[in-house]
């Protein structure tokens, strides 16, 4: 098993060797988001994300970064989430070593120049009317401010337009002191690596240094009835996500919940995905997939159903999230799933830049290594009375929560299982 090993400032990385390639991804990821944000500096994680491909002292601008990465034949990108953000590059991996003294560059010495960060600011405004123009990514969004309100966890991570357009250099720098640090940063390299990539390592981010890191608000979950949300707009097809509170990464009991989303909307032959669109014509699109973040998580079925047919597909979801807690799982099906997830897990993890985010992704979240081995012996384990319990813990009518788009001004829909 890979071990976690410490740079001299005390930055945590992991080295995974991949067989058979010819490419190493370095993937640097900071234990910060949006959930770490306060109400004035919403959306700053996501912006500063941004910034950190607008230029260096060395690579002066966006052209001279980009240009050597393609030179490089590299991919390369970010991301931020509400508990992590990452930067990413995947190269050929003789050029590892290059790639991993342009992240630190990035990380050390970019510049926030003042002109880049208004004209970024059209930018995110743009990808903010994006979002809210597509009800499949909007949709998603619209739940967690059902589930958490006006908190953090409930925020766009994105942030609000009044926010960016106020956003001045001065907001970045004190939040990158604050945040990103060698405490809470964890570096992944994955595939064709050898041992002398840790002096790499050492050599290039051993500046990174500690800050007054802020923790996040913990989340305080009193639900004690059903909940609606409707965001109005005018469209042909309801989108909806209806679904429920359910257990936070870490918790016993958090793969058998997986196996559950699986079961009800994780692949096309899954309950949900045969009965709303193959029997009833009702949906494109269905998806169930539970989300689990270091203190809270929940289970939620997305899909486009005609806005007319919105009752019928709501009800047709509560019905087979009843049929769980009050039936166990045929051996057939458990097998099939059994199964699925093996062949999945082998096809997701085939690539450097995939195994990187794997184990980065179980560093930052739950401080200690989990292989994909781990994970599937554990979804192999799950049995089906172990389904029927958690289904009928987490399946009750003071859990639910529903959330549509769609050209409603109210509704009052009754949800009950």
């Amino acid at each position: 098993m890979p071990k976690i090993k410490h740079l001299k400032n005390n930055l945590r990385y992991i080295n995974i060797p991949v067989k058979g390639t010819k490419t190493a991804t370095i993937l640097v990821i900071v234990g910060t988001g949006s959930k770490y944000e306060n109400k004035a500096n919403n959306g700053i994680s996501h912006f500063l994300e941004h910034m950190f491909f607008k230029g260096t002292k060395k690579r002066p601008n966006t052209l001279a970064l980009s240009s050597e990465l393609d030179s490089m034949g590299a991919e390369f990108n970010a991301f931020t989430s509400k508990e992590y953000t990452g930067y990413w590059i995947k190269a050929d991996a003789e050029k590892i070593g290059q790639a991993a003294e342009i992240v630190s560059d990035m990380f050390l010495n970019s510049k926030l120049d003042e002109k880049e960060i208004e004209r970024e600011k059209g930018v995110i405004i743009e990808e903010i009317n994006m979002y809210r123009d597509n009800p499949m990514y909007y949709i998603e969004d619209l739940f967690e401010e059902l589930l958490y309100g006006d908190t953090p966890a409930g925020w766009d991570t994105i942030g609000t337009k009044e926010n960016i357009l106020r956003f001045k250099r001065d907001d970045f720098v004190d939040y990158l002191k604050s945040q990103y640090s060698s405490e809470n940063s964890i570096i992944c390299i994955a595939g064709k690596v050898d041992k002398s990539i840790d002096k790499v390592l050492n050599r290039f981010f051993s500046k990174i240094g500690k800050s007054n890191f802020k923790e996040k608000e913990k989340v305080i979950e009193n639900q004690k009835a059903p909940a609606q949300k409707v965001f109005y707009k005018k469209t042909d097809q309801a989108h909806l996500s209806l679904g429920a509170r359910a257990l936070p990464v870490g918790h016993k009991d958090e793969y058998i919940l997986k196996f559950i989303s699986i079961i009800l909307g994780g692949s096309m032959s899954s309950r949900l995905f045969i009965e709303l669109r193959e029997r009833k014509g009702l949906a494109y699109y269905v998806k169930t997939g539970a989300e689990m973040y270091t203190d809270s998580g929940y289970l939620t079925t997305q899909a486009g159903v005609p806005v007319q047919k919105l009752k019928e597909s709501v009800e047709i979801i509560l019905r087979e999230y009843k049929k769980l807690k009050t039936s166990l799982v045929p051996a057939k099906e458990m097998k099939k799933i059994k199964d699925l997830i093996k062949g999945r897990v082998a096809l997701q993890l085939e690539a450097s830049d995939d195994m990187a985010t794997w184990y980065a992704r179980q560093i930052v979240l739950r401080n200690k290594i989990s292989t994909p081995e781990d994970y599937i012996k554990k979804m192999q384990s799950v049995t089906a009375t172990q389904i029927k319990r958690v289904a009928g813990e987490i399946f009750t009518n003071e859990k639910l929560n529903f959330a549509v788009i769609g050209p409603y001004e109210k509704l009052d829909l009754e949800l009950k299982i």
